[in-house]
């Protein structure tokens, strides 16, 4: 079988294949994908903030197993949210106190307006995310954190989008949690991601290198770097790759690319399947790695930044979080732009840093190290559920299990691009099985 894509879906499928034999075959010279980072002037940054919660007993014993005891150091977060001048504990909804108190008195009434009219009408599913925001904490709350944060971050405004993928990732408190936040007293501890795992050297990028080597050495399999996958045959199941001759046979197919770019490596899809690719949608990144001079002026790990104003939407401090990210008395940060098209004007950036306290002058900056992403989110817009399962269901009809966050077409964190790769493997060798008893 073909494993299409060494990120760590992939890494995740090949290492618990139990012995099927494989071919991992991997467009970049290194394992990873998005889990990796960059070094420069001993400071380490990765694609943006990747830290690691998990949950899933099964994906702690695997993480147990690569590394050895010590080698990750778990982390207690640290999360801001800075509007209106102030700098707010996170989540927003639960935290307005600091606010200007007209603002406090916007979002405490829209918040109970909310929830009266919750229990006093029919309950209806939100259509879009803007509707779920609205619906879940009011307008106040809506307008000064949740419609200008998420219009910088997917790009587009949050009535495009739907609420499919909000319940596990943004904090709901109940009354008493928000009147407490907006009163002075810390609402902490809500949301999925309150503690993280980290490595203790620096750098996400050892996760995937030690999944990496492991599966380098199964003997049943092979590793096939820098080689793009060039076609797929799905009726002949043969697969052309960059790194060979000729087409090669396959049985099964566990493909964790980009789903959009798998449909287009495919021979003579039919035209429903082009045309349900060709819907989908996703938002690219751009972002800045920075290096400071001095320790950053903020404690916080991250920081959301709603207000148009600004020229980011959040920014992220890797070595307040885990110290050998940068060097002693150094900072190591990543700054996510919402322009993702031009130039970013690097000045205006560094002061606007200054501004918010996160560092202690536009001077401390060392430098900066602009760097894109084609695909960073999905967009959950109103094509997205049926050109998704279209798709889905078809090559699995194929025997291709499209899988992982850019191959399932999903928001997910890198537990579950882990769980997504036992469940291929777990596929592949189920169906070995059947194609062997039949």
């Amino acid at each position: 079988m073909f494993i299409l894509g060494a990120g760590l879906t992939g890494l995740s499928a090949a290492y618990h294949l139990q012995g099927s034999r494989f071919v991992l075959v991997e467009r970049s010279k290194v394992v990873g994908g998005k889990a990796r980072s960059h070094r420069q002037a001993g400071h380490t940054f990765d694609v943006t903030g990747h830290w690691l919660h998990l949950r899933d007993d099964r994906v702690q014993t695997l993480v147990q197993d690569l590394f050895s005891g010590g080698d990750l150091v778990s982390v207690r977060r640290k999360t801001n949210v800075w509007s209106h001048g102030a700098l707010l504990r996170y989540p927003f909804q639960a935290n307005l106190y600091g606010l200007p108190p007209a603002v406090v008195q916007e979002c405490l009434a829209g918040f109970f307006e909310a929830q009266v009219a919750a229990a006093t009408t029919t309950a209806q599913t939100p259509r879009t995310f803007e509707d779920f925001a609205r619906a879940r904490f009011g307008a106040g709350i809506s307008e000064h954190f949740f419609v200008p944060y998420n219009t910088k971050l997917w790009g587009m405004h949050p009535d495009k989008l739907t609420a499919e993928w909000v319940s596990r990732y943004i904090p709901v408190p109940n009354a008493s949690q928000v009147i407490g936040g907006a009163v002075g007293v810390p609402q902490e501890g809500l949301g999925y991601n309150v503690e993280f795992q980290y490595p203790k050297a620096g750098g996400i990028d050892h996760l995937p290198e030690k999944l990496g080597a492991a599966v380098k050495s199964r003997e049943h399999g092979e590793c096939v770097f820098g080689s793009d996958v060039e076609e797929i045959d799905v009726k002949g199941r043969r697969i052309k790759i960059s790194a060979a001759p000729d087409w090669q046979p396959w049985s099964r197919v566990v493909s964790t690319i980009p789903l959009p770019e798998l449909i287009k490596r495919i021979k003579d899809p039919p035209p429903q399947i082009r045309e349900a690719a060709a819907a989908l949608r996703w938002v690219k990144w751009r972002y800045l790695d920075v290096a400071t001079r001095t320790t950053p002026a903020a404690d916080y790990h991250w920081v959301y930044v709603p207000e148009r104003r600004y020229p980011f939407f959040r920014v992220g401090v890797y070595s307040n979080a885990v110290e050998s990210m940068a060097p002693k008395g150094r900072g190591s940060l990543y700054v996510e732009l919402e322009d993702r098209d031009n130039a970013p004007d690097q000045a205006q950036v560094a002061q606007a840093l200054a501004e918010m306290g996160t560092i202690a002058g536009a001077e401390d900056v060392d430098f900066m190290k602009l760097r894109d992403i084609e695909y960073a989110y999905v967009v959950f817009d109103d094509a997205w559920k049926d050109c998704r399962a279209t798709l889905l269901e078809w090559l699995m009809s194929k025997g291709i299990h499209s899988c992982g966050r850019y191959g399932a077409w999903v928001y997910n964190s890198m537990e579950d691009s882990m769980i997504q790769g036992m469940e291929a493997a777990a596929w592949a060798t189920m169906d070995a099985v059947k194609g062997a008893t039949s």
